[in-house]
């Protein structure tokens, strides 16, 4: 700002925002305070460094403000990974109120990680048999969704991550699909 301006020369920006041009440094120091401003550099790295003739306490609550609205815009919620867990032995109706949970979740845009829980003897079954019996459940899961991880064995049993498609957001209507395309096709691919 003003004198701890260093380069020789800089472009000039007037009040009103209108390009004056390159000028000397003391020139247009002596501009700014002949318009009772100061000059503000705005950019060091350009070639010739820019300068703007402006009031340097607005200036910086406009970049304040203007942060302000970055980061408001940026500050999305992270989403989490939820899980849920379906046994072999889970009523239909159980089945239909975690997949109603797990539908929610989606449409939130949390990712999910569905485990089909083995105990015991379950452990040792046709792993085609135990990955229909969760296919079952994503069947009925009525958010649409793609997989992130395919089915896979995993220290509980069976598990598979899902996540949303489209951008439902909170409170968003969901899209009726149960699957998208591509996840229809993989696991018939798999299958």
């Amino acid at each position: 700002m003003n004198e701890a301006i260093r380069a020789k020369e800089v472009r000039v920006i007037g009040p009103a925002g209108e390009n004056v041009g390159v000028l000397p440094t003391a020139e247009a120091i002596q501009r700014a305070r002949e318009a009772g401003l100061d000059l503000i550099e705005v950019s060091a790295q350009a070639n010739p460094p820019v300068a703007r003739i402006a009031d340097y306490g607005k200036f910086k609550y406009e970049l304040k403000k203007k942060d302000k609205e970055i980061k408001a815009r940026s500050s999305v919620k992270p989403t989490e990974t939820k899980e849920a867990q379906v046994k072999i032995g889970t009523s239909d109706n159980d089945m239909r109120i975690k997949a109603r949970k797990v539908s929610e979740w989606l449409q939130e845009g949390h990712r999910v990680k569905i485990d089909l829980f083995l105990w015991g003897r379950y452990k040792y079954m046709e792993f085609n048999f135990l990955k229909e019996r969760l296919e079952r459940f994503l069947a009925i899961v009525e958010e649409s969704y793609k997989i992130a991880d395919e089915i896979k064995k995993s220290p509980k049993g069976l598990s598979v991550v899902l996540e949303a498609t489209g951008k439902s957001g909170k409170g968003g209507q969901s899209t009726g699909g149960k699957r998208s395309n591509e996840s229809v096709a993989a696991l018939k691919e798999t299958v």
